[in-house]
């Protein structure tokens, strides 16, 4: 037999794997009605650890990881199938159909935003975006934007998410475990860092530069060619580093920072846009302690935990595969006081309006450990 051949004999195959897999799946459907009349859950977990036995004990030992693999997506695949059949609607799903009925059919115009920093920060300029007359409070960390949503100080919150050139922020993925929000919106916010200082400094003058964590690291080029000599201080906020250069006597210390600044503070720029990357964006959140859902939301966002286990992953992700579902955003963060297991935040690009939404919201909360739904939303470009 030449390649021509077995191919044709793969093909036969695939055939009869089409129809069997048909006839399966229709069985799943009837099981499915079975169990909605009887008031049986989706999910038999002896049932499937007895049956997987079973095929793995019926086929040789070098191809018993394969098989566990297919079995495994065909098992995730049926379950799927007959959670539509049975249309089992969870709390979650309630609730976020009551928050699309309540909420405004227009966003807010004006509100009152937490923001980390002071005036001229990004999340400031990100907020402007979001809102046409924000009245903005200014908190010395993420950690006071979260606690004063959730306390009920202020409407909303803006805080940065990711950057497309130093990547996501990982102090906001650590405080989303501990705090309840809702992400309402998202804006995606052009960032061009400058060199400001006081006024008649020139750049070789300067010894110390001041800037946020993320600012500094995407301007890693421009603040080589400085050469050693130049000292490099993180601080909690960009546009606190200009505001600190502003009232300190120092003639030979800069900030890297909105250009907003200069004329807000008073200061000159030694240098423009000094960031590595022409096409740098920062995406900003913008938070709720209330669920809001918007119409034309096509984002969502959530976090769960999976058994620590060899392909928890793996079946997970076969969910959001076979309903048509694409992940935009995949970030894992550690879960505090649990040994080498994860937390994953997801993005998912779906409109709320969809069957798959409901069907994923619906799984994924009925049959995930610490599951949790950050909001449904749109993202201002």
């Amino acid at each position: 037999m030449d390649l021509k051949d077995y191919r044709q004999e793969i093909d036969k195959i695939d055939d009869q794997l089409i129809d069997l897999f048909e006839k399966r799946m229709a069985t799943a459907a009837a099981i499915a009605a079975y169990k909605k009349e009887h008031g049986l859950p989706v999910l038999d977990s002896g049932r499937e650890r007895e049956k997987m036995r079973d095929i793995l004990a019926k086929m040789p030992p070098e191809m018993r990881n394969y098989t566990s693999v297919l079995y495994s997506s065909l098992f995730e695949l049926s379950r799927s199938y007959q959670s539509r059949q049975m249309e089992q609607y969870t709390d979650l799903s309630h609730k976020i159909a009551d928050a699309i009925a309540a909420t405004p059919s227009l966003f807010p115009q004006s509100a009152n935003v937490g923001v980390c920093g002071v005036e001229g920060a990004y999340a400031q300029i990100a907020t402007e975006k979001l809102f046409k007359m924000p009245f903005v409070l200014y908190f010395n960390s993420f950690e006071g934007v979260f606690s004063a949503i959730e306390n009920g100080l202020c409407q909303y919150g803006v805080v940065p998410i990711e950057n497309s050139t130093a990547g996501s922020v990982k102090k906001i993925y650590d405080l989303m475990i501990h705090h309840n929000f809702s992400i309402v919106r998202s804006v995606r916010l052009k960032i061009d860092h400058n060199l400001l200082a006081k006024r008649g400094t020139k750049l070789e003058d300067i010894k110390e530069i001041f800037s946020h964590e993320q600012a500094i690291s995407q301007c890693t080029e421009f603040l080589k060619s400085l050469g050693p000599d130049v000292k490099v201080t993180a601080m909690e906020n960009t546009a606190a580093a200009a505001k600190m250069v502003a009232q300190s006597d120092r003639t030979d210390a800069a900030a890297l920072c909105s250009r907003s600044c200069m004329e807000l503070y008073n200061l000159s720029c030694l240098r423009y846009a000094v960031q590595d990357q022409g096409n740098n964006y920062t995406r900003f959140i913008c938070i709720s302690r209330n669920l809001e859902i918007y119409p034309g939301a096509d984002r969502t966002s959530l976090m769960l935990a999976t058994a620590h286990k060899p392909g928890a992953l793996y079946r997970l992700l076969a969910r959001f595969y076979a309903l048509g579902i694409n992940i935009t955003k995949l970030e894992s963060r550690p879960i505090p006081d649990r040994d080498f297991e994860f937390m994953f935040y997801f993005d998912l690009e779906t409109s709320i309006y969809s069957e798959e939404f409901i069907q994923i919201i619906c799984e994924l909360s009925a049959s995930t450990e610490d599951f949790t739904y950050l909001g449904s939303y749109s993202e201002v470009v």
